[in-house]
Order: structure tokens, then C-alpha cells, then sequence
């Protein structure tokens, strides 16, 4: 077993936790990989080029686990098309896989808005929170207390939403949240082909997050089937924040990343309270319905887990694109190394810190490159 497998097994803050909870006989040669090519200086790590710029790749393809069961997901008819009836599995980018002690660790943050610009994102930010509530009804009142009021009573007045007015906000948020990271990786992706030099690792965090968004559209998707008149209603909106956030990226980078944070602190808060809801016993068809088969391959969740596990791996997501972009924002976009390219910590971190400040981000990509120079000699990796 290589230097580098002993060490992530032991510390869940190194190499990605996920990778090692996945598949790491998969995952971590390929990962090593990518840093062995010779040694340089890494002093002033955050602002440098070199190594600094060299990302994670994602990984596309069924996991280790998952080969025993090729033969039962495709068909002859599959074998032919190379379109499967069902893909079960991954195929997609990295994301983290988080523990139950993880998901409830998740905390209510809010970064103060100290600067001018970063008061005028928060203050929109908060504009469309307060439009998109009032458009969906979303009130969330302060319960009464010692209230006797049915469930069906609290819908009506206000004070909670049922299932259905749940599901519709969180299938229109999702189809928006999934729009920044995409954007940001697009601009910065075509920054680097005009100046023919590496990234700094920025695309890759910002693909995965825009991924990871997108699954969690498509795993409320296997809830509902939005109606014409919904799917409508996505499409104006898609199209008028993409526009929006392309140009105000081109503009200010570091804006648009506090912005993107503020939303994240928008998006733990909601499902804050969708869990509290659930757990109070007022969604009751939620309560005990299983998680979608895309949500327990996705997260790796139990085979019994149910739906109240994947919102609160939902939670944890959201928190770790608080923190991630939160971060990037205290960062110069134009030098600065990103620094979840090479790792990310664990959500007792991400859950419960708003974000790293500039030092505290060099700092961690200086140890990542300590982790990574004393544990990636090629004799070591297990292949």
C-alpha cells in the first residue's frame, strides 16, 4: 500500500476525502500522477505558476465497485447502441462523500459584508432571495407557540410548505445554482487559451460545482416532472442570470464569487429548514420515502437511506460551495492558486467556517504540496 493511501486513510483532510472512501486503488495513483513531475520551489505557493497550476482530474466511468454489475445493467440490445437502459454509478466529476457525523455538523454562517462591493452582492443577493420567496409563497414563519394547528393549517397560513410547493422551489433553484460555476468556468477556460497558460486549478473546482448542482436537479427530478408552463419559466430565468453573471464575471471575478457565496448562505439556510420541517413531522410523504437510486450512487448513501439523508447531503453540498466560493473571493483571480485543486477539507471545516482568508488558503496549498512531496515517489504507488 502506497505512502500516499496510508496517509489519507488516517487523516480525512488529505487527497480528497472522497477518493479514499470510493475507490482509492482507483482514484489515487491516477491522482499522484498528476503532481509527480519533479520538484520545484514552492515558496509564496498561493501566487505562483508551475505545479501550482495542476488540478485534479475528474474521473467519468463506473467506480471499482461497480464492474461486478456491468452485466446486469447493459443489455445485448445496449451493447449494440452503447446507450444503457440505466447507468447506475458515477460519471461524474470529483464531489465529496460525507459521513452522517459530517452532514449534521453543517452550520447557519453569513459573511459580513465589509467592503462596498461586497455590500452591493449581498444586497442583491438577498434582493433575490426576497423575490423568489414571495413568488413561491415561502414565508417560514416563526411557529406559534403551543400552537394546535394541523399541518394543513400551517401550510395554509403560512407558516411551512408542503411537499409539492417544497419540491417546485427546490427544482427551480437548482436549475439557477447550476449556472455560476458553468459561467466562470467557460470564461476562465477561454482566459487560458488566449494567454496559452495553465489555470491555477480554477476550472475544475468551478466544473464540479456546477456538476454537482445539476445533480441535485436531476435527483429532484425523479420526484416530479416539471410541467410546460414550469420548464417556461426556467428558461427566461436561465437566460437572464446567464447574461447577467457572464458579463458581471468578466467584470469582477472576485464580486461574483462573494456573490455566489452569499447565495450558497441563502441555499444551507432553506435546507436547514426543509430538514427541521421534515424532522417536525410536517412533510410526512417525505418522511420515510426512500433516497432515488441516482442520490445513493451519487453519495454513497445506505441502501436503505431515505430522502431525509440526501437533503442533508444536499446541506452539505450547498455549504461546501459556501465556503469554496467564499474563499475564491478573498482571492486575487488573476495569480492566486486555487487551492481546493488539490484537496478539499472536510465538512467539519467547510460546515463550519465561512471561508479561508488569502493567507489561510496559501497556507493550505503549502501543505498539500508537503502531503503530496512525501508521499508520491512512483515505487511507492500501488498500481
Amino acid at each position: 500500500m502506497s505512502t500516499l493511501v496510508r496517509i489519507a486513510r488516517r487523516h480525512p483532510l488529505i487527497i480528497r476525502p472522497a477518493l479514499t472512501r470510493c475507490a482509492p486503488d482507483l482514484y489515487l495513483p491516477r491522482f499522484v500522477g498528476r503532481f509527480h513531475s519533479g520538484t520545484t520551489d514552492h515558496s509564496d505557493s498561493l501566487a505562483k505558476k508551475g505545479p501550482n497550476e495542476q488540478a485534479d482530474i475528474g474521473t467519468e466511468g463506473f467506480h471499482t465497485k461497480d464492474k461486478k454489475a456491468l452485466s446486469s445493467v447493459f443489455t445485448q440490445a445496449d451493447a449494440v447502441t452503447t446507450v444503457p437502459q440505466e447507468v447506475r454509478g458515477d460519471w461524474v466529476l470529483f464531489h465529496p462523500v460525507y459521513s452522517e457525523e459530517e452532514m449534521k455538523s453543517v452550520e447557519i454562517l453569513h459573511k459580513e459584508a465589509k467592503t462596498i462591493s461586497d455590500k452591493i452582492v449581498y444586497k442583491f443577493a438577498r434582493l433575490m432571495r426576497w423575490g423568489f420567496d414571495f413568488v413561491s409563497g415561502y414565508k417560514h414563519k416563526p411557529l406559534p407557540r403551543e400552537h394546535n394547528m394541523t399541518t394543513e393549517e400551517l401550510i395554509e397560513k403560512g407558516y411551512i410548505l408542503g411537499e409539492a410547493a417544497w419540491l417546485s422551489r427546490i427544482l427551480f433553484l437548482e436549475t439557477i445554482a447550476g449556472v455560476p460555476g458553468m459561467v466562470a468556468a467557460m470564461l476562465r477556460h477561454l482566459g487560458s487559451l488566449r494567454l496559452m497558460r495553465r489555470d491555477s486549478g480554477w476550472v475544475h473546482t468551478l466544473l464540479e460545482e456546477a456538476e454537482n448542482e445539476r445533480m441535485h436537479l436531476m435527483t429532484f427530478m425523479t420526484l416530479k416532472q416539471p410541467t410546460l408552463f414550469f420548464r417556461a419559466l426556467v428558461l427566461g430565468a436561465q437566460g437572464v442570470f446567464f447574461n447577467m453573471f457572464f458579463l458581471a464575471y468578466m467584470i469582477s471575478p472576485r464580486s461574483c464569487h462573494r456573490f455566489v457565496g452569499y447565495l450558497e448562505e441563502e441555499a444551507v439556510l432553506t435546507y436547514t429548514r426543509c430538514i427541521e420541517e421534515i424532522e417536525a413531522g410536517h412533510l410526512q410523504k417525505w418522511a420515510d420515502m426512500p433516497a432515488p437510486a441516482i442520490a445513493t450512487d451519487y453519495w454513497r448513501l445506505a441502501p436503505d437511506a431515505k430522502l431525509l439523508d440526501v437533503i442533508y447531503a444536499v446541506r452539505s453540498d450547498e455549504s461546501t460551495h459556501r465556503f469554496v466560493n467564499h474563499s475564491l473571493a478573498n482571492l486575487n483571480p488573476s495569480k492566486d492558486v486555487n487551492p481546493f485543486a488539490f484537496r478539499e477539507p472536510d465538512m467539519f471545516v467547510k460546515g463550519t467556517k465561512v471561508g479561508f482568508e488569502r493567507s489561510e488558503a496559501e497556507q493550505f496549498v503549502q501543505e498539500s504540496h508537503d502531503i503530496l512531496s512525501r508521499g508520491t515517489k512512483t515505487s511507492e504507488i500501488k498500481h
